[in-house]
């Protein structure tokens, strides 16, 4: 008899003495920012952490959300997997398919040969976004990707009280709303907690990997209300002072050298003292809506460390807290109440914001902070999240091991890059990287272990140098040094001015040492070009408008009718009908009870942005909302019971050659059909014009925070059979879509 081959893969022992692993990723979260590297925002379980531990100074990142996961999930370069910049973009060029290559194994894919049980939790946002639907397909998503569990969200941003949320596979309802008290954060840790008391229950023997990647502090900032007014008084005293405030603490606390500058503001931001008090109370609290989201993470985060330490975990657990890129500038000179106004072109005034204060980091906002802030946030560095000066790449890693490094609450200044965390982890494991996954030969771990600097403070940083690429901003470290440019967009990049920097003595980046060091700064850009071939950073391109609109024609462009069946589940924004710019027209086929209709036909969107087509009374009505802004139609007369085929049609009756905020792209006409009759017409110069909503669509009902003036879910009470969405042709404004998709981001 010949002999039994089994097909299922050899099941082998973890290595010997290895820990569990714990990584807490946070979102745009700057430099300086957690309690222990120098900020008054209330942190004590990552300072805790970090007393425990090592704090690096010199660790850095790739600018952006997606690209920074790529480098921290493979140990490779972000362009070198394929994410050169959003997840959300393909270019068709091999460094930006916003895919993660198969020949670029995940940690998960690495550790799972090694008995590891791995758990995802949170934001992924490394696959296409149109790959993100409720037929995938799924070889992107996490589970294909090396993770036994996922409960999260796939997009760079989701709402903290109507997320988004999928588990495994699926997309699925949230368990609660605002008004229970839900938050995604509470809800994200409890999914964590839950996977690992399962794991204590069926695979105790096996260490496991959590992955578990927090919306925060990305916008839109939201969190309980009395942690968000807690911090007012703390920041009254405005940007300036609290720079000043945390360089002194960086400085005390040995974070950076005793003759850091602090530079200049940044380009654009006015002196704290210029502006009004009324303005200074708006961003007042558009900073403490941060901080509070920031606050209360840390707090979930110690239920979290409790589950460890209760179920005797924590000394066998190495932890790393990181954050993926700089603080953003998403939120513009003064910040936004509801950033969904002025993507389609409604713009939202200084008084309008004014009064919305009191609602900042509820359910019906999408708040960001100012320049001013973000600035703050990245202390002492320059520039902000996309840029490649510090404030962009630079950010807090904390690691901390009981049993396996001894260092207690230690700094440690030597550089580091995302890239090279897989490799440090692996290297502390004693594995190997694969030379296949799932059949698939491995490209190279690009990244360099940083093991040796964990249990020695004088190890010397990686021996090799380090580009930097984000929408044509570069950067090269190498030996202490760092050569970077600025791009303006638009610009010829032979244009751009390059400076140079010595970091070991120049924390903060103030003294530009491009003229007395003409030669080091010349080979420095010729490493970076050399890296740049290396790694599939060719060709640069900042073309941003035609590289957002090509994108979305070619997924959505030729899309004239989208039909959908009584019982299909949640449609994510990105696979819904893209009704931006267009002719378009709804149809549902629906039976009306006895008694009148109520209740959701179709709706996509949620109470900052959207749009809905519903029964109220028996009326059929249509809420166009933008940015909170409401164009309503009622029809003329209640729909008789029975058998109808109810709509609305939307015609664009002017066009603005160049749309402009408070003009939009030209008047609209919104009229509503009953069997093919009109019963009722609105006219506006609002619409959608570069995007719908974060949050996707629903038939029959409308689940999260509503688009309209009813109470969620307002499940329709008749019979509806389809909803037919016809959609003529479209022209995009690729600025405004590339604007849209960079503050996604």
């Amino acid at each position: 008899m010949d002999e039994f081959t089994p097909w299922w893969p050899a099941v082998t022992r973890p290595p010997e003495g290895a820990p569990n692993i714990l990584v807490v990723l946070f979102d745009d979260v700057g430099f300086s920012d957690f309690g222990c590297y120098g900020s008054p925002i209330k942190t004590p379980t990552i300072d805790k952490l970090a007393d425990q531990g090592v704090k690096y100074t010199g660790f850095h990142t790739t600018a952006m959300c997606s690209t920074t996961r790529a480098a921290l999930l493979t140990g490779r370069n972000h362009h070198s997997v394929g994410v050169g910049c959003l997840a959300n973009f393909d270019s068709g060029h091999p460094g930006y398919r916003g895919k993660i290559a198969k020949s670029a194994g995940t940690l998960a894919e690495m550790l799972r040969p090694h008995a590891y049980r791995n758990y995802m939790i949170g934001k992924w946002h490394v696959t296409p976004l149109n790959e993100s639907g409720p037929t995938g397909p799924f070889d992107g998503w996490p589970l294909s990707r090396g993770f036994d569990r996922f409960y999260g969200f796939l997009d760079a941003e989701t709402d903290q009280y109507a997320p988004e949320l999928i588990a495994d596979n699926g997309h699925i309802d949230p368990p609660g709303t605002h008004s229970t008290g839900y938050h995604l954060t509470e809800d994200l840790v409890d999914q964590s907690i839950r996977f690992l008391a399962d794991h204590q229950a069926g695979a105790d023997e096996n260490p496991w990997l959590l992955w578990c990647a927090f919306g925060a502090c990305h916008a839109p900032h939201q969190a309980p209300k009395d942690i968000i007014k807690s911090y007012d008084s703390v920041f009254e005293r405005g940007w300036d002072v609290e720079r000043d405030l945390r360089l002194a603490r960086q400085k005390k606390m040995g974070i950076v050298p005793e003759g850091t500058d602090l530079p200049p503001r940044n380009d654009g931001v006015k002196a704290w003292d210029d502006h009004k008090e009324d303005e200074h109370r708006l961003y007042t609290r558009l900073q403490s809506a941060y901080a509070g989201m920031l606050d209360h993470t840390d707090r979930q985060i110690a239920r979290l460390v409790d589950f460890l330490e209760h179920t005797g975990q924590m000394d066998d657990t190495l932890i790393l807290v990181l954050s993926d890129n700089g603080a953003s500038q998403e939120g513009g000179r003064n910040g936004l109440v509801n950033a969904m106004g002025p993507f389609n072109l409604r713009p939202e005034s200084m008084e309008e914001k004014i009064a919305r204060i009191e609602d900042i980091g509820g359910p019906d906002t999408h708040s960001n902070f100012p320049h001013g802030w973000a600035m703050t946030a990245n202390t002492p560095l320059k520039r902000y999240k996309q840029n490649t000066h510090g404030g962009g790449i630079r950010d807090p890693l904390i690691l901390t091991w009981p049993n396996g490094i001894p260092a207690r609450g230690e700094l440690r200044h030597q550089f580091a890059h995302c890239s090279d965390v897989v490799p440090t982890l692996l290297d502390l494991l004693g594995i190997d990287p694969p030379g296949t996954v799932n059949g698939v030969t491995q490209q190279s771990i690009e990244g360099q272990s940083f093991k040796t600097s964990l249990f020695d403070a004088e190890a010397p940083s990686r021996p090799t140098p380090q580009y930097f690429e984000m929408f044509g901003h570069r950067g090269l470290w190498q030996d202490g040094w760092k050569a970077v440019a600025f791009h303006p967009m638009g610009t010829p990049f032979e244009n751009d001015q390059w400076e140079l920097y010595h970091l070991n003595k120049d924390f903060s980046e103030t003294r530009d040492l491009a003229k007395e060091e003409p030669d080091r700064l010349a080979r420095m850009i010729d490493t970076w070009w050399e890296e740049a071939r290396k790694h599939k950073v060719l060709p640069l391109d900042d073309r941003f408008a035609p590289r957002f609109a090509e994108n979305a024609e070619r997924l959505q462009g030729n899309r004239s009718k989208a039909v959908f069946h009584r019982g299909v589940g949640h449609i994510p924004s990105d696979v819904a009908p893209d009704l931006r710019s267009r002719n378009y027209r709804i149809e549902a086929d629906a039976d009306i009870p006895e008694g009148g209709g109520n209740g959701v036909l179709i709706a996509h969107g949620d109470t900052t942005s959207g749009y809905s087509l519903f029964l109220q009374d028996g009326h059929l009505v249509h809420d166009l909302n933008i940015g909170g802004e409401h164009v309503i139609v009622r029809s003329e007369s209640a729909v008789a019971p029975g058998p109808h085929l109810l709509g609305l049609k939307v015609e664009r009756l002017t066009r603005e050659e160049k749309p402009k905020m408070g003009r939009g792209m030209g008047k609209s006409r919104y009229a509503l059909l009953i069997d093919g009759e009109e019963s009722g017409f609105a006219e506006s110069h609002l619409g959608f014009f570069m995007l719908i909503s974060w949050s996707g669509l629903d038939i029959g009902r409308d689940r999260g925070n509503p688009v309209g003036s009813y109470a969620s879910p307002f499940e329709f009470n008749g019979f509806l059979r389809k909803v037919t969405v016809y959609m003529e042709t479209q022209t995009l404004d690729g600025d405004g879509v590339g604007k849209a998709e960079m503050a996604r981001e």
